[in-house]
């Protein structure tokens, strides 16, 4: 690639002076955080990243339940991403401990746990390795309730799995993978755009009576910092978060992609002079159609993303509701924009992922129709 395609590809602030020359750097994030713009409780607060606020929810879990149990792979020394890092030295080997590298063996001793009423906190390495898990998950926890009659259940269970895009993670460590589970009725699924909501949406898990997986996008565990209140706090589930009024086309998303979604409103605004609602959908099952049925009424227009595949992403389900439920205030077809229909590509990501680019031209899309 010669030097004025790198100034084409990377813009000017993409080069870098090395060896008496210029060099064009591939920046590997796609998004600009944007922290929300206050506690979501009061009281005392502590600056965190994302991995250190879920750590401090899994030490209050331990707390404040005799109960509670914290295990998955590598979790005594920390963890992969650190999330679990100095919880055995306090609690001890007995309630934060290791497993073997074993999916469906994680999730198996995490019901039982649970069934006797235990709290269990069970870590999944990697969301894109829970599938060896599914069956456990799909139809024991979530049916556990049901077919006894409402006698046993395994709430108090929570599987924490880190998801999405990170810039190198490629087809086995960047799925996301909430379509699958958003299809299980007995289950509640999860995911958090920053520390707040990973802090109160964990805790909320935990205390929850029914079995909640919290997808949680690696790619934030670093790169979120929030002031996030020191004592314990619920996030509710089942409740999405208007986090920008709008009047022109609502934008929904969750995780990552909803920063890109608030990015994306401001360059709408001031190269389109339009007017974007952006709403945080937090909670893929149960999910609140009234937050965004409301919201696509007032603005006739939607745009959708997620970093998933397009075909039977969970978008589809929020594409076919608001098709029911606001026709007649739509003035555009639904539009999704998303990650295509390829297994997660390495070195083509930039192209795979739903991208502030992308999403603007879904909006004028919206717009010129």
């Amino acid at each position: 690639m010669n030097f004025l395609r790198k100034v084409a590809i990377t813009g000017t602030k993409g080069l870098v002076p090395r060896n008496g020359g210029t060099v064009a750097l591939r920046h590997s994030s796609h998004f600009v955080y944007q922290p929300d713009a206050k506690p979501p409780v009061e009281g005392p607060t502590q600056k965190m990243n994302m991995f250190q606020a879920i750590n401090q929810a899994m030490d209050l879990a331990l707390e404040q339940n005799e109960s509670a149990l914290v295990f998955g792979e590598d979790v005594a020394f920390g963890g992969v991403f650190r999330c679990s890092m100095g919880l055995q030295k306090k609690y001890g080997k007995e309630r934060v401990f290791n497993t073997p590298l074993c999916e469906q063996g994680i999730a198996g001793f995490a019901i039982g746990v649970a069934n006797t009423g235990a709290q269990a906190i069970a870590e999944m390495q990697f969301a894109d390795y829970i599938f060896p898990a599914f069956d456990q998950i799909v139809n024991e926890a979530a049916k556990y309730r049901y077919r006894s009659g409402n006698l046993y259940d395994c709430g108090s269970l929570t599987f924490r799995a880190p998801c999405g895009a990170v810039g190198h993670g490629a087809c086995y460590h960047s799925q996301s993978p909430e379509a699958y589970f958003a299809h299980t009725p007995g289950l509640k699924v999860v995911v958090p755009r920053g520390p707040n909501k990973a802090k109160g949406l964990l805790l909320a898990c935990v205390r929850d009576n029914d079995p909640c997986i919290v997808f949680e996008p690696k790619t934030l565990y670093r790169a979120a910092e929030e002031e996030v209140p020191i004592a314990a706090f619920e996030s509710p589930i089942g409740q999405a978060d208007v986090l920008r009024a709008g009047t022109d086309v609502t934008l929904v998303g969750w995780g990552t992609q909803i920063h890109v979604l608030q990015e994306v409103a401001t360059m709408a605004k001031q190269q389109l002079d339009v007017s974007c609602e952006v709403i945080d959908l937090v909670s893929i099952l149960p999910w609140d159609k009234e937050t965004i049925c409301n919201s696509v009424k007032k603005t006739g227009r939607v745009l959708i993303a997620h970093e998933a595949p397009l075909t039977n992403g969970f978008g589809a389900e929020l594409a076919a509701t608001i098709q029911e439920e606001c026709f007649l205030h739509l003035e555009s077809p639904v539009l999704r924009v998303t990650g295509w229909d390829t297994p997660f590509p390495h070195v083509f990501e930039p192209f795979y992922i739903p991208d502030k680019h992308r999403c603007l031209a879904g909006i004028r899309k919206l717009i010129d129709y």
